[in-house]
């Protein structure tokens, strides 16, 4: 009984507060109400982009659960060609986020073509495209791959490992891809700049930060100076970031060539001009 009423005069108490806080804020509504008049299109604009970032994850959360979970009771263990048929067959009849086969036979050929030892992915999603370059590496490469959903990224290198590889070929990284670039050169252990970086990079994650990301790439001198390929994941042809991109290579021709463009993916190649 006495606790009862020492709960109810707290609530009391809080009551009063809330009463007296809202008194004295009435002064100060027609100022909030102009603030909030002056900035509603920005406040519009940020509640947009926060909900929009929002209804990605989900989806992304959704799509990696279906998807491994087909991938994972169809594939046979141990066997990276057949989990990238199972990734190919779920993608025939769901929504995926894996690239499908004409892209992934694409970059089967950069690959070859390229034969990198470092890899650095962008968007691991479920780890079709992990699995497909680790299938490709030499014995002393290895990949990195960057996923920002957590949740994403544990789904995705079970899928790996699942594909018969292990741990001291690949590196999952889990964080956005502005805050992970700035710490990979602790991972490689190597000076910037070197033709120990990166031999290719993967770009298949948040379209708006392909440009920056790239940008930042160069800027750390994680692109190996003497050729590296930038492979680009284009979910929207008419993607405004494809145009900002073509213009990126046309301000820096000393730097950066476009390799080649087909319906779906953008290869550019990076060298600088000294080494050339």
């Amino acid at each position: 009984m006495l606790m009862r009423l020492s709960a109810f005069k707290t609530l009391q108490k809080l009551s009063k507060m809330s009463y007296w806080m809202m008194v004295a804020s009435l002064p100060l509504l027609p100022a909030i109400m102009l603030a909030l008049g002056h900035h509603r299109a920005r406040a519009a604009q940020l509640c947009h982009v926060a909900l929009s970032w929002i209804l990605r994850l989900l989806q992304g959360q959704v799509c990696a659960k279906s998807t491994h979970a087909f991938v994972f009771s169809r594939c046979t263990h141990g066997n990276a060609s057949s989990v990238l048929e199972a990734f190919d067959v779920y993608a025939e009849t769901h929504a995926s986020a894996a690239v499908g086969p004409q892209i992934g036979e694409a970059l089967n050929q950069v690959v070859k073509r390229v034969q990198p030892s470092k890899v650095l992915e962008l968007g691991m999603h479920c780890g079709y495209t992990s699995v497909l370059f680790l299938r490709l590496l030499p014995p002393d490469g290895k990949l990195f791959t960057v996923e920002q959903d957590p949740a994403v990224a544990d789904l995705g290198e079970e899928l790996i490992l699942v594909a018969g590889f292990k741990h001291t070929q690949f590196q999952v990284l889990t964080g956005s891809s502005g805050d992970t670039i700035p710490t990979l050169h602790s991972l490689l252990g190597v000076a910037p700049g070197t033709s120990d970086t990166f031999h290719l990079v993967l770009m298949d994650h948040d379209p708006q930060q392909y440009l920056m990301d790239l940008r930042a790439l160069e800027k750390e001198g994680l692109l190996c100076p003497v050729g590296c390929s930038i492979v680009v994941i284009l979910r929207n042809q008419k993607d405004k970031v494809l145009i900002e991109l073509i213009e990126m290579t046309q301000a820096k021709p000393d730097c950066y060539t476009i390799k080649s463009l087909i319906p779906g993916m953008l290869e550019l190649f990076y060298q600088k001009k000294r080494t050339q």
